[in-house]
């Protein structure tokens, strides 16, 4: 049995990281609102859809970074969209208003041009991971979304079918074999939801194996996974939330203890969701990654496909 002097040394960090995530909050959330409400912002704008699939599809494997966790791949013949958050502003609805966090980089491309993507993955219901606005756009009878356990009825309707999947588990789409892993996160919706689930996924082909972590602190589960093309992992929001995101030298260590080529850092630069300045994130990263991380590291511009594998390539 824990004596009084034990239970208070277990509960000093918590109240610590409390403190300091309303002190963060306080920073930017109160300006939020402000705006929100009013200074008015439409995503409604005429349409010029890029070609985003199109331009995709001839290869092998192809990825294209949307800016935060948001990113569509081509996986063999498959294409699918992790994440999509292409709205101006993530938050709670307000009638007609969205209420919280602007970008601070417009989205490359409008919700629209994802319509047909064969598979949408969400790792979890946090608002800018689930952004109902952008699955309402890009919502199409031939996709099919995959979501953690509890997040189903979260998917607007006019998709093929939604899929919950719990960690562990693992499903068959479209020659692709997708199996759910837990990180090391949380799911909650809102600060009174803690019912919900959350989900890294890995993904595989004939010859392609790509993890996408989504939100993760540090942590082993990934460490036995072999032969990884392609990892995405997160590097930002970890000031002062490093017990709920990695730190750039986490993030790298995680990625270092796989048998991975390629890592693709997503999750910074975005939202300011957290302390850091803007552009330290990838700074550290480089840093803790040397000579190694020239070739290891993608760093592609928010909009631009990189392509690891042409069509018919062996890795």
């Amino acid at each position: 049995m824990q004596s009084p002097s034990e239970i208070n040394r277990e509960k000093a960090p918590r109240l610590r990281r409390t403190v300091k995530a309303m002190r963060s909050g306080f920073r930017r959330y109160p300006r939020a609102i402000y705006e929100s409400l009013m200074v008015p912002h439409s995503d409604d704008r005429p349409l010029d859809l890029p070609e985003v699939l199109h331009r995709l599809s001839p290869h092998d494997l192809a990825v294209m970074w949307l800016g935060h966790g948001s990113l569509v791949a081509q996986i063999h013949d498959v294409t699918v969209t992790l994440d999509p958050v292409l709205s101006h502003r993530i938050g709670m609805r307000l009638l007609k208003l969205t209420i919280g966090l602007s970008r601070i980089t417009p989205a490359p491309l409008p919700a629209e041009s994802l319509i047909g993507s064969d598979l949408v993955l969400i790792s979890h219901a946090h608002f800018d991971h689930l952004d109902k606005p952008t699955l309402e756009k890009m919502a199409s009878p031939r996709t099919t979304v995959i979501v953690p356990p509890r997040c189903r009825k979260l998917i607007p309707k006019g998709f093929e079918r939604v899929i919950e999947l719990m960690p562990g588990e693992r499903v068959e789409i479209k020659r692709l074999s997708i199996t759910a892993i837990e990180p090391n996160h949380w799911g909650a919706r809102s600060v009174f939801d803690r019912r919900r689930g959350v989900n890294s996924y890995l993904v595989e082909s004939g010859n392609q194996r790509v993890l996408f972590t989504g939100d993760t602190a540090e942590t082993s589960v990934y460490e036995n996974l072999a032969h990884i093309d392609l990892a995405v992992f997160g590097i930002g929001a970890y000031d002062p939330w490093d017990h709920m995101h990695a730190t750039p030298e986490q993030a790298w260590s995680m990625f270092e203890k796989l048998d991975a080529k390629y890592l693709l850092p997503v999750h910074h630069s975005t939202f300011e969701l957290s302390d850091e300045p803007l552009g330290e994130p990838m700074r550290r990263l480089r840093t803790i990654a040397g000579k190694r991380g020239a070739e290891a590291i993608l760093e592609p511009h928010v909009g631009e496909v990189i392509v690891l594998y042409d069509a018919n390539e062996t890795p």
